[in-house]
């Protein structure tokens, strides 16, 4: 085999090859005599259709399927060969111009990149510090209360944090817009789930009134028809309520399954969740600026082949959650496909240099840290470790980690305190 190859751009390589034509005709001839017990064909017995009859029946297709495998498979013993790493698939197109003793083709593909992974130390890290005081669990607490209101039905004024249900007509320049028109709305006044003004309108109302007001839709407002737009609204007060709130107890205790320590109890496992929640939170927002202070460090071309798989493959993610593919800009999935691709070589290289190993007490307790968001945590761990796919998922996530904290050794961390409500709902 004859093997010269190309630089045809920073990444880009033209490979030639030239193989003997005997490669072809010999596996040619063997499919061929591979077939010819099974061949049926009119005026012949099973098994009996002579050899020259079989080869001008089925010789160009055979040769053709040959050819395809015998340069897919030589492809790969050219690279190894020239020590090439391709990334992604090859274009392989047949040479009309080759000796007559030889099949000979081109090959044009994209190489993977030299990375080289310097200037960790200059890399700066703000790592966010928070502890989880009594008043954030009293916090938290008071959110599980009201995810469990009860509403009571008032014959007063509407106030804040009264639920107020409408009958409600919109209009734009005298027409009722899309979506502008419904009977027995439920508004808690004070949610701001309204456009501004809204709320306001039904304040002190009581069941019967009849309020017309004067609104404008925010430019940003999701619907592109209204947005911006001033619009009239008739509302008419159906219904009044007023929030119950349960109070906490040992039956209110009981709603979240924790069967021992009562109050306290609940105080305890509010704030072992919370923990995690925070823990995951300052996770998060080390890795971010870890990959970025990578993707700042390292200088190199990025595969063009691996970008466009990495686009199709996030669109389709995305895609399944905002209804398709097609609604995923080509342009959000070319940057973050970029963006995935390249950290990833990044990553891949820090592991090969290093040597690392995921560790196996990390996968161990990142498993049993999942399972305990089901019933049956212990199942859930037999299902990751008799299933190596996912548990290799989980493998790459605490690999990964270890780069991350691979990478703070060596970076400017500095540490900021703040509170467990900025970094959440930041976040």
């Amino acid at each position: 085999m004859q093997v010269s190859v190309e630089n045809t751009g920073s990444l880009e390589r033209k490979m030639t090859v030239a193989l003997p034509s005997e490669r072809l005709d010999a596996e040619v001839s063997k499919r061929l005599k591979s077939m010819a017990p099974s061949v049926k064909l009119s005026g012949f017995r099973p098994g009996k259709v002579p050899f020259k009859v079989i080869e001008q029946r089925y010789g160009n297709q055979v040769r053709q399927e040959a050819l395809g495998e015998i340069m897919s498979s030589s492809f790969y013993e050219a690279v190894a060969k020239e020590s090439l790493r391709p990334a992604g698939m090859p274009k392989i197109e047949p040479k009309t111009d080759g000796a007559a003793n030889e099949i000979s083709y081109v090959a044009v593909f994209e190489v993977y990149p030299e990375i080289e992974v310097k200037g960790l130390d200059k890399i700066s890290v703000e790592r966010p510090k928070a502890e989880i005081s009594d008043k954030d669990i009293d916090g938290m607490i008071e959110k599980l209360r009201q995810q469990r209101v009860e509403w009571e039905v008032v014959e007063a004024a509407a106030k804040l944090d009264d639920r107020v249900t409408v009958d409600f007509r919109g209009t734009i320049d005298g027409e009722v817009f899309q979506g502008g028109e419904g009977s027995d709305l439920p508004v808690v006044l004070g949610s701001r789930s309204m456009i501004e003004g809204f709320e306001d309108a039904l304040t002190g109302k009581v069941v019967g009134d009849n309020v017309e007001v004067d609104l404008t839709f925010p430019e940003s407002y999701a619907s592109a028809e209204v947005a911006g737009k001033a619009a009239h609204f008739s509302l008419q007060v159906k219904k009044v309520e007023s929030p119950v709130l349960p109070e906490i107890n040992d039956e209110f205790v009981a709603q979240f399954g924790v069967k021992e320590g009562g109050v306290e109890g609940l105080r305890a496992d509010v704030r072992k969740n919370m923990q995690r929640e925070l823990d995951r939170v300052i996770s998060s927002k080390l890795k971010t600026q870890v990959m970025d202070g990578l993707l700042g460090a390292t200088d190199f071309d990025t595969p063009a082949a691996l970008i466009e798989e990495e686009a199709k493959r996030y669109k389709e993610q995305m895609g399944q959650q905002y209804g398709g593919a097609q609604n995923i800009p080509d342009e959000m999935a070319q940057q973050a496909a970029t963006r995935r691709v390249a950290l990833g070589l990044i990553l891949a290289e820090i592991i090969r240099q290093n040597d690392m190993k995921a560790d196996a007490d990390r996968v161990k307790a990142e498993v049993e840290s999942m399972a305990t968001a089901y019933g049956e945590p212990e199942q859930v761990i037999k299902w990751y470790y008799s299933n190596p796919q996912r548990l290799q998922e989980v493998e790459s996530m605490v690999l990964e980690d270890q780069v991350v904290d691979w990478v703070l050794e060596q970076a400017q961390v500095t540490d900021n305190m703040t509170t467990f409500d900025e970094l959440t709902s930041a976040a």
